[in-house]
C-alpha cells in the first residue's frame, strides 16, 4: 500500500489500531509528536482535525490525546520553526482509539512516498526510505505506545518583569484647572502582586505599586443602590493623616449584587497559555487549580470551551454546557506546558469560539490566563489593543488573570483588560483564585455598568489644590468626559469602587508651582461659587448594552472637616492602605507617613474581616516596615 502525500517534510509515521472502549460516543486518535532528526518530544506542538475547531497541544513528553465524534478526518500536525504534516484521511468509529506518531523535520528533504510495511489490528508499521533516526532511550507511554523520556523542562528567563512607569499625579490649582476627570479602575492585580514580592521578603518595584488597585482589593461598607442607578454614591472627608493640614476626600461607588443563580447565562471561553514559560509550580499548576474552582460554580446553563496556546494555538474543548462539568474538568486535568507563545493567535481563536456561541441576553466573555509573555503571532500591544477592542464592539469582553514570577509581563495584561471591557487580577495562590473566582464572582463576569467616567468641580472658595491618589494611567482629558465614544471602567456587580483625592483647603498658606497671571482671561464668580458647594461630583456610565450614557450629579457640603481618628471606618482603613502604598513608592508626596501609623489605623478599622483580607494587610505592612527600615533591596 502507497500513501502519496505532497509533504516533504514527514520523516516517520506510526498508527496502531487498538479495539479498546473509552466512550461509547466518542472516538480518539492519540500518539507522539518527535523532531524527526533528534527524536526528541515536540512540546506545544497543535494537533488539528482538519477543517474543524478540534484540536489539542502535546504535552511535555510530546503526547496528545484528541476525542472526535465518530467521522472521517485529516489530521493536521504543526509546530513552530517545522513543517507542518497532514495524514491521509482516517476513518474514526465511536469507541475506537487510533494512534498517530509523527516525526517533523526543520529542513526541506523531499520525501515522494511513504511505504506501509504490515497492517494488523494491533499495528501498523509505516517507513520512511532512506530515513534512519538516531536510537534514543524509550519508556511505556499511553497506551502501549513507544515514546521517549521525558524532555527537559522549558526555562523560562527570569528578571524580565515589565510594568509601566507610574509618573505620581501632583498637585493641580483649582483657579486654573478646576475639573479633574478619570475613568474608573475595578482591578485589583497590584495588591496581589506586591503581597507575592512581600511574603519572599523583597520589596516591590515601584511601578509595580498601584495605589488604586491597593485601595480597591478591599470591599467597604458602602450603600446599596435604591433607584434605578446601578451603583450608589458615598463621600467623606477628613483630615490626611499624612499631613494634618490638608483634608483626605473619599468617595466610593457600590454596584448593584445579583444573584448567581438569577444571574444571565455565562458563554465563557478560557484561554489558557500552556507554553514553556508556564512550566512552574505557580504558574500552569495554580492555572488548573484555580479554573477547577470556578467550573464548581458553573451552572446547566452555563457553556465553556477551552482554547489554548503555546506553539500554536488549538481548541481543545469545544462549547460545552455547565452540567458535564466532568469532561470539561478532565480537559482542564490534561493540559501540560511547552513550546514557545503564540498568544495573538490564541486570542483570535478565543474570540471566534465565543462568537460561535454568542447568547443574546448572556454574559458573552474570553477569561485569559498566563504569565503575559506573548512572543510569538500577534504579540505587539498595538495588535493585541486593536484586537480586543474591535472584539469588544462585538460584545465579548475580556477578564485577565496573571500567574507566576520572573517574566511577569503586568503593563501588557493591564492594558489588554483595561481595553476588552474587563478587569485584570493576579492570582497568587490557590486563596486568591478563589477570591476572585467564587467570592467575588459576579463581579469579575458580570458588567452592570460600562465606560464609567468621572469628573470633579471644585470650588476654590474651598479648595485651592487638589491631587488624585493613584488612577495615573486612567486619567481622561476634562473633554473626554461627554465624549460617549471614549472607552472607560467597568463596574461588575456587587464591586465596590473607592477614589481618594488629597485637598488643599482655600485657607492654606502652601505655596504652589506658579504660572505667570493670564492677560486676557476674566474670571466672574458665579452664585455656586460663593454658596457652601465644595465640590460637585459628575459620574457617566452606560448600561452594558447600551451606547449612549446616562448622567449623574453629587454634591458635597461643607461641613467641619475632623481629625481621622473620627472618621468612619471605611475611610480610616482606605487612608491606611493609600498611606502603605505611598511608602512603597516613596512618594514625594508621604510628608509625615509611616508604617507604625498606618498599622495603628489599619487595625482600629479592622473591623469583622471574615475572610481575614484586613488582617493579612496588617501583616504585609508590617512586614514591608521591617524591610524598609533593613534596607532591603528592589
Amino acid at each position: 500500500m502507497i500513501m502519496k502525500t505532497p509533504i516533504n517534510f514527514l520523516l516517520s509515521l506510526t498508527l496502531s489500531l487498538f479495539s479498546m472502549t473509552f466512550s461509547q460516543a466518542q472516538s480518539e486518535v492519540y500518539g507522539t509528536v518527535r523532531d524527526a532528526e533528534t527524536g526528541s518530544p515536540l512540546i506545544g506542538a497543535t494537533v488539528l482535525a482538519k477543517g474543524t475547531s478540534w484540536g489539542v497541544l502535546t504535552d511535555n513528553n510530546g503526547q496528545y490525546q484528541l476525542q472526535l465524534p465518530p467521522g472521517k478526518y485529516h489530521i493536521e500536525v504543526a509546530f513552530v520553526g517545522y513543517e507542518s504534516f497532514e495524514s491521509k484521511k482516517l476513518q474514526l468509529q465511536a469507541g475506537i482509539r487510533l494512534q498517530l506518531d509523527v516525526a517533523l523535520q526543520t529542513g526541506s528533504q523531499a520525501l515522494d512516498e511513504v511505504a506501509v510495511t504490515g497492517y494488523s489490528t494491533s499495528k501498523i508499521r509505516v517507513r520512511v526510505p532512506g530515513i534512519r533516526l538516531k536510537p534514543r532511550p524509550e519508556k511505556k507511554g499511553i497506551a502501549g505506545a513507544s515514546v521517549a523520556a521525558e524532555s527537559r523542562p522549558y526555562q523560562p528567563p527570569y528578571h524580565t518583569e515589565n510594568y509601566s512607569h507610574i509618573v505620581e499625579n501632583n498637585f493641580k490649582e483649582v483657579l486654573n484647572e478646576p475639573l479633574s476627570t478619570f475613568s474608573i479602575d475595578v482591578d485589583r492585580a497590584a495588591y496581589a502582586n506586591v503581597r507575592r514580592f512581600l511574603r519572599q521578603n523583597q520589596l516591590p518595584p515601584p511601578d509595580a505599586v498601584r495605589i488604586e488597585e491597593l485601595v480597591n482589593y478591599f470591599s467597604y461598607d458602602y450603600p446599596q443602590p435604591k433607584g434605578v442607578h446601578p451603583f450608589a454614591i458615598h463621600t467623606e472627608i477628613a483630615r490626611a493623616p499624612w499631613k494634618q493640614q490638608h483634608w483626605l476626600l473619599q468617595i466610593g461607588i457600590k454596584g448593584r449584587e445579583l444573584e448567581m443563580q438569577s444571574a444571565p447565562p455565562n458563554n465563557l471561553v478560557f484561554l489558557l497559555d500552556v507554553s514553556g514559560s508556564m512550566n512552574s509550580p505557580d504558574k500552569l499548576p495554580l492555572l488548573k487549580q484555580a479554573f477547577q474552582l470556578l467550573i464548581n460554580e458553573m451552572r446547566p446553563q452555563d457553556r465553556m470551551a477551552i482554547v489554548v496556546y503555546a506553539g500554536a494555538a488549538g481548541l481543545v474543548l469545544p462549547s460545552t454546557p455547565g452540567s458535564q462539568k466532568e469532561r470539561i474538568r478532565a480537559a482542564i486535568e490534561r493540559l501540560e506546558a511547552g513550546g514557545s507563545t503564540a498568544g495573538g493567535a490564541g486570542i483570535q481563536l478565543a474570540y471566534q469560539t465565543a462568537l460561535d456561541h454568542y447568547l443574546e441576553n448572556g454574559n458573552n466573555r474570553v477569561i485569559l490566563a498566563t504569565d503575559g509573555d506573548f512572543n510569538v503571532g500577534i504579540s505587539s500591544e498595538g495588535g493585541l489593543v486593536r484586537l480586543i477592542e474591535e472584539k469588544r464592539k462585538a460584545g465579548v469582553y475580556l477578564t485577565v488573570l496573571g500567574f507566576g514570577t520572573g517574566n511577569y509581563q503586568d503593563a501588557k495584561m493591564e492594558q489588554l483588560a483595561d481595553k476588552g471591557n474587563g478587569n485584570y487580577a493576579y492570582i497568587d495562590n490557590v486563596l486568591e483564585a478563589k477570591k476572585v473566582l467564587v467570592k467575588e464572582m459576579s463581579g469579575t463576569l458580570y458588567t452592570i455598568a460600562k465606560d464609567v467616567k468621572i469628573q470633579i468641580e471644585f470650588n476654590p472658595q474651598h479648595v485651592k489644590a487638589y491631587r488624585l491618589i493613584g488612577y495615573e494611567n486612567r486619567l481622561l482629558n476634562k473633554e473626554d468626559f461627554n465624549d460617549d465614544t471614549k472607552d472607560a471602567g467597568e463596574l461588575g456587580a456587587g464591586h465596590t469602587v473607592t477614589a481618594l483625592y488629597e485637598l488643599i483647603p482655600a485657607t492654606e498658606n502652601t505655596e504652589l508651582a506658579s504660572v505667570d497671571p493670564l492677560k486676557y482671561q476674566q474670571i466672574h464668580p458665579t452664585q455656586a461659587a460663593n454658596s457652601e458647594e465644595v465640590m460637585t461630583i459628575k459620574f457617566r456610565y452606560k448600561a452594558p448594552e447600551a451606547s449612549e450614557s446616562t448622567l449623574m450629579l453629587h454634591t458635597l457640603e461643607y461641613e467641619e472637616v475632623n481629625a481621622m481618628n473620627k472618621a468612619s471606618a471605611n475611610l480610616r482603613f482606605a487612608s491606611a492602605v493609600a498611606e502603605f502604598g505611598m511608602l512603597l513608592r516613596d512618594s514625594k508626596f508621604r510628608e509625615q507617613a509611616s508604617f507604625e501609623s498606618l498599622i495603628a489605623r489599619a487595625r482600629s478599622a479592622k473591623g469583622k474581616d471574615e475572610e481575614g483580607y484586613r488582617a493579612e494587610f496588617i501583616h504585609l505592612a508590617e512586614t514591608a516596615s521591617l524591610l524598609k527600615s533593613g534596607g532591603a533591596q528592589r
